[in-house]
């Protein structure tokens, strides 16, 4: 990533690059727009070696800085004019992709421990009031985190078409904010599984503070371990750990567990180009282990483990917004993480939220609400039982 790259292929947008010793150029024209300053005269070469990892971890090492506009409209002028260039297509990426998400019981609990086991605080500083750590539902793009994660809520539960007294399997229940809601609304009783101790922890203890003890039950169990029969299955947030070796014994364990008229509903980033490699940085610092699946990876082994398709939506932008708000967030309690954490840290963490909304933005990843059924008839054969009000 040199002068010349830069000249020829920023387009779209303005890059005024600064150099070590303040040499200013710039490149486009446009908006967005930003001014990109480099610290260190080794900068561009070392992002040139490997841009997918090294751009984030210079900016981690304080190797590079915004003088003018932000780091999302950096990201975003790099996306869209270079991203094609630099993405690796070795055809040794997809063997070593898998490779790398293996995902053994024993690695599943190192990867989860990486990322979710990280403090309480910070995630309470960046999520919501009930700590949903997944996408949102924007039915207004003006709505606020807490409205728009009750609306995800709402429409997961709609989609599950749940009635009073069934069981729920929650696989992947997080911090327990959905399969609460679940329970008081809906009047099922849920099982959570989780394989974060942190995540278990907070998930107990704001069960027994809202007296919801005798209706979910929070677990330290891998799905694979996991054992019972259900009406309804949800996962939201955990496929994308799941790595693309296990997929078949995913999706067999949701049919082995779901009753014969029962509905399942997988919630799961994807990617809507064809099965890529993820990006080393967000292996190597944020999700290890993990893969985003595209609906070529997913359907093969649906179809294998004897389950319907009984509905599939695409969610666009949707997580763009999430991330926002989380980064908004982050950003007002960012001094108090510097000062515990580290400027490092903060760093990562910030690049890792404007990575993944640009990623939705303007690059090719999706929300996948993948509606699975055994019996062809166990849900709605029309959508209109999710919008009651559009109905007349």
């Amino acid at each position: 990533m040199n002068s010349r790259l830069l000249e020829k292929f920023i387009q779209r947008g303005r890059l005024t690059l600064i150099d070590h010793d303040g040499q200013e150029r710039t490149f486009g024209e446009g908006g967005p727009a930003a001014t990109w300053r480099l610290n260190r005269s080794s900068t561009l070469m070392r992002i040139l070696r490997n841009p997918q990892l090294n751009l984030g971890e210079t900016y981690m090492d304080g190797e590079w800085d915004l003088a003018e506009g932000t780091l999302h409209d950096l990201l975003t002028i790099l996306r869209i004019n270079l991203e094609s260039e630099v993405t690796q297509n070795s055809w040794l990426d997809p063997l070593r992709a898998m490779l790398r998400s293996w995902n053994g019981l024993a690695a599943s609990r190192r990867n989860v421990s990486h990322h979710y086991d990280l403090d309480e605080p910070l995630f309470r500083a960046c999520l919501d009031a009930d700590m949903h750590y997944s996408c949102a539902y924007f039915t207004d793009p003006q709505l606020s985190l807490e409205e728009a994660q009750a609306a995800k809520c709402r429409h997961i539960a709609t989609k599950l078409n749940l009635e009073a007294g069934q069981k729920v399997l929650d696989i992947g229940s997080g911090w327990g904010s959905l399969a609460m809601h679940l329970a008081e609304n809906h009047g099922v009783t849920v099982t959570g599984l989780t394989l974060s101790a942190e995540q278990l922890r907070v998930a107990q203890e704001t069960a027994r503070q809202r007296g919801f003890e005798d209706r979910v039950a929070f677990r330290l169990e891998d799905y694979r371990e996991h054992a019972g029969t259900y009406d309804r299955i949800v996962s939201v947030g955990m496929f994308e750990h799941v790595g693309k070796p296990n997929y078949a014994a995913f999706f067999n364990k949701v049919a082995a567990s779901l009753a014969h008229d029962g509905v399942a509903l997988l919630h799961t980033i994807a990617s809507k180009a064809p099965p890529e490699p993820v990006n080393p940085w967000i292996r190597r610092y944020i999700f290890p282990g993990g893969y985003i699946p595209s609906l070529s990876d997913i359907a093969p082994f649906v179809e294998r483990a004897a389950l319907t398709s009984a509905d599939i939506e695409v969610l666009r932008i949707h997580y763009a917004l999430t991330l926002q708000a989380w980064n908004a967030r982050f950003q007002h309690h960012r001094q108090q993480f510097a000062t515990s954490k580290g400027e490092r840290f903060c760093r990562m963490w910030e690049f890792y939220l404007v990575a993944c909304q640009t990623a939705f933005e303007v690059s090719d990843l999706v929300v996948l609400q993948w509606l699975l059924t055994k019996d062809n008839q166990a849900a709605p054969i029309t959508r209109d039982y999710l919008y009651p009000l559009a109905k007349g």
